[in-house]
């Protein structure tokens, strides 16, 4: 278990962050390419949503130790629902269309801390 401690906020809001964790949030896009022709979140312009987001992160100030990091990986196992990106550490997943769907993950969950309910991604959607 984790352990958290929470974060006020100016807006009221609060944070539930990992005590002595480097990073406040850290998202996690899904960048695999397969070979065979399979499903995959390459296949669906995740390049260039993790593009954006490290570009608004960082031009929001919001990137570094104590705050944000934009991270690549490899296949996450949920491609029927690609593309997808996690952010952690409340393992909300994410999928997205649009810089516009990006645009609104990062203003809304990664710098105010509220999970974009609309781009969720269903718990039931796997590989």
């Amino acid at each position: 278990m984790i352990e958290t401690k929470p974060d006020d906020k100016t807006d009221g809001s609060r944070d539930a962050r990992p005590v002595n964790s480097y990073y406040q949030r850290h998202i996690f896009f899904c960048l695999n390419e397969r070979k065979n022709g399979e499903e995959c979140c390459a296949q669906h312009r995740a390049q260039a949503g993790f593009d954006r987001c490290k570009n608004q992160v960082k031009e929001a100030g919001l990137a570094g130790p104590g705050q944000v990091r934009v991270n690549k990986a490899g296949c996450l196992d949920r491609c029927a629902a690609g593309p997808v990106a996690v952010v952690y550490p409340e393992a909300v997943w994410y999928t997205y269309v649009d810089h516009h769907d990006i645009d609104e993950i990062v203003e809304s969950h990664l710098k105010n801390g509220q999970v974009v309910e609309r781009l969720r991604l269903p718990a039931t959607l796997g590989r």
